[in-house]
């Protein structure tokens, strides 16, 4: 989807509707809103899904908390409280401008701080208010450093961590974002990702594989026999609470992606996204309750809240156009993948401590690459184009970054510090000091 072209067309039909008389034959079924009525309902809904995917942040910090261990709880609350900061920092300083000023089919935007409304403005002919719109497509931004967040867990330096989130935020998400949703060479391409099944989530899923790769496995994950040791998050109901927290704020990072709610048909079709957001989610966890009772005679509850995560993540490319047996089917495949991901990445060795890469960086390649079988205007090609250039542009990139962290300053703990956890370590306060080592000083 094409963000500001979209935005700029709903405009231009606002102002119009509102210019032209309305036919008595005609008023039933398109009755016009005064530019006014549009400006303020359009602005509204940027706000209302801004704060709805801002409380996704929120999501991944209980998800993440629930799937670390009970010694490494406070520092991803404070990594997901940190970057969620940066990202709005960076997006102002220049990541906007990078995404969406001055792309024109190109390869970039221009670089410099945003600039907002005046107080009290009323420009009526960009259809909503800026303010509203930077903060809509900021929350974004913290969405994909979530991401490499919960990967890297457990065993990462905080501070090279916060540096690469500053690289992510600050350039690579909106020089990425703007090939597409910036009008960039892919939007000229016919590239359609309504949401961001990869500019949010196969990008964040990419930087997190490089660190992956680049910062190896935590100790004792995989035994030199090939054997994987389990190693168990410290609750499960945190995790539960992180995953519907996400489910929630998902229907402001798809309903309001439809950018406008100026209009009778527009309303229809953000309730038209919520549905199929929703379906795609539960057919995602249904699938892998069932895959899984039948695999393994047991059902994984890691396994099925990260299949509602991949099924949001696969309709997030295309939440409008399916129907819902389509929704369904595009759910309950990220929830396959995510049940047979998980196991072929230990067998590479590479620790993914949540999950994320199957979720955000797998499922998102699914969820792109399926929008032509309910998107008539895009095509499997384009769609494939886009995902090799996303993919491409954001591991190396990344890895470059990650490796210039690890040579200049290191980005893992020592051995000891691991094993003692990085609350202790890094964060100095532990998330259960009656039942850690706290406990011996109490």
């Amino acid at each position: 989807m094409k963000k500001l072209v979209a935005k700029g067309a709903a405009s231009l039909a606002l102002l119009s509707l509102s210019a032209l008389p309305v036919l008595a034959q005609d008023a039933e079924a398109a009755p016009a809103v005064s530019p006014e009525v549009a400006y303020i309902f359009n602005t509204l809904l940027f706000l209302m899904g801004g704060f709805l995917v801002m409380w996704m942040a929120a999501g991944f910090a209980m998800l993440e908390a629930g799937l670390v261990r009970s010694k490494n709880v406070s520092m991803q609350c404070l990594k997901n409280i940190t970057l969620y900061s940066i990202a709005g920092l960076m997006f102002w300083i220049t990541g906007y401008n990078l995404m969406y000023t001055g792309v024109d089919g190109g390869f970039m935007g221009s670089f410099g701080p945003y600039s907002f409304d005046p107080v009290g403005g009323d420009a009526l002919d960009t259809g909503y208010s800026t303010a509203s719109d930077w903060f809509f497509q900021m929350v974004f931004v913290a969405t994909a450093a979530s991401i490499v967040s919960g990967t890297l867990a457990e065993r990462i330096k905080l501070w090279p961590f916060l540096g690469f989130t500053v690289v992510l935020t600050g350039f690579i998400y909106p020089i990425a974002g703007s090939w597409q949703w910036g009008a960039g060479w892919l939007s000229e391409m016919g590239f359609s990702d309504f949401a961001g099944s990869t500019l949010v989530h196969s990008v964040g899923g990419w930087a997190a594989l490089a660190g992956a790769l680049i910062l190896g496995a935590r100790k004792g994950k995989y035994g030199s026999d090939g054997v994987v040791h389990p190693m168990p998050g410290s609750s499960m109901p945190l995790a539960t609470l992180g995953t519907f927290i996400l489910w929630l704020g998902w229907f402001g990072f798809n309903g309001a992606s439809q950018l406008a709610m100026g209009t009778i048909s527009d309303v229809t079709d953000i309730s038209r996204i919520f549905a199929n957001t929703n379906m795609a989610a539960a057919a995602g966890v249904v699938a892998v309750v069932v895959l899984t009772q039948v695999l393994y005679k047991k059902v994984d509850v890691t396994m099925a809240l990260n299949g509602a995560l991949a099924g949001l993540v696969s309709i997030t490319a295309e939440p409008l156009a399916p129907s819902i047996w389509q929704a369904v089917f595009i759910g309950a495949i990220g929830g396959v993948i995510v049940v047979f991901t998980v196991p072929l990445l230990d067998k590479l060795k590479i620790d993914d401590v949540v999950g994320a890469i199957p979720v955000h960086l797998i499922a998102g390649i699914w969820g792109t690459l399926i929008v032509p079988l309910s998107n008539g205007d895009t095509s499997y090609v384009t769609q494939i184009i886009g995902i090799v250039a996303y993919g491409v542009f954001t591991f190396v990139i990344s890895g470059i970054v990650w490796y210039a962290l690890k040579a200049a300053v290191g980005i893992r703990v020592s051995d000891e510090e691991e094993a003692l956890g990085l609350d202790k370590v890094e964060v100095g306060v532990e998330a259960y000091p009656e039942f850690g080592t706290g406990s011996q000083r109490l």
